[in-house]
């Protein structure tokens, strides 16, 4: 592996962490013995187009300063390829960061693990999800109610932070109710339900820790599916604090599935994946197995 790695990064996340992170991270990694370069973009299809070329230019690793946003852009360039990612985890979720174990608000630390993981080839392939054979994801694929709180969040000028969206989850529950969904799992029959929302992870959790699959496995080729089914609003309400610990997964309205592809239709649903809006349903997600090369513990 070549001596020079790319750090890929956010300056705006986590209020600007991102900014101030990359410099302890690269810190780590020269002391190393690693010559950095830096690619920053004036947006995310620029910053995408530059750490596409960094990889196909055949840089070492592709190491992201950020968040779960960051993450998933980074894998858009380095997914199906053998460039390995190294993640500096500074955003407000860093959902992804956990699932690999590695270091959250600790760019030194980090820094210091994808480093020594680089040195000593300490590189694992774990599975992500691709949906509509295009956009790469490493946690969870998040539609229903979930999705629509994250629609009312982005269209809130105010509040700023995550106060925005538990302000937009309350004005979801005033005018809930169950979606009709059409699901197929690996190509058998169509599956007509009545969902508060369906999760597919391919890691366990998203929205900073909520274990929304907290069975999945990031090494096993198969999606966990959490399907929340027709819950009242007082239902909902008290199974989703459990969320925070995966004991919602007991909740005779809760089913999980495994698949390696499912199918997913629904009328005025938005899906988002890390967290990044999809584009509205239907879509086809299918798990790929060891997509991309992890440095990391």
């Amino acid at each position: 592996m070549t001596s020079e790695i790319t750090l890929f990064v956010n300056p705006t996340a986590g209020r600007g962490r991102g900014a101030r992170a990359a410099q302890p991270a690269a810190s780590a990694l020269r002391a190393a013995g690693f010559s950095v370069r830096t690619v920053l973009g004036e947006n995310p299809d620029d910053a995408l187009t530059r750490a596409r070329a960094a990889v196909e230019g055949g840089t070492g690793a592709l190491v992201a300063v950020g968040g779960d946003g960051m993450a998933h852009l980074a894998l858009q360039a380095v997914a199906g390829t053998r460039t390995p990612l190294g993640l500096i985890a500074v955003g407000t979720g860093n959902d992804f960061a956990r699932a690999l174990g590695l270091p959250v608000r600790d760019p030194a630390g980090a820094g210091r693990v994808v480093a020594e993981a680089l040195k000593g080839a300490r590189l694992r392939d774990i599975d992500l999800g691709r949906v509509d054979g295009g956009s790469w994801f490493g946690t969870v694929l998040a539609s229903g109610f979930d999705s629509r709180v994250n629609d009312r969040g982005n269209r809130m000028r105010w509040p700023a932070g995550r106060f925005k969206y538990d302000l937009a989850m309350l004005a979801e529950l005033a005018a809930f109710k169950p979606f009709p969904y059409r699901i197929t799992l690996d190509d058998g029959e169509v599956r007509e339900v009545e969902a508060t929302l369906v999760a597919v992870g391919n890691g366990s959790s998203y929205g900073g820790g909520m274990k929304i699959c907290a069975g999945a496995d990031l090494t096993d080729g198969l999606f966990d599916i959490t399907v929340v089914g027709d819950c009242s609003r007082g239902a909902l309400l008290r199974v989703f604090p459990k969320v925070y610990k995966g004991t919602h997964l007991d909740h005779p309205k809760v089913t999980v599935h495994r698949a390696a592809k499912i199918e997913l239709a629904a009328d005025g649903i938005t899906g988002y994946a890390d967290g990044e809006p999809l584009g509205p349903l239907p879509l086809i997600a299918e798990c790929i197995r060891g997509a991309v090369r992890i440095a990391g513990p």
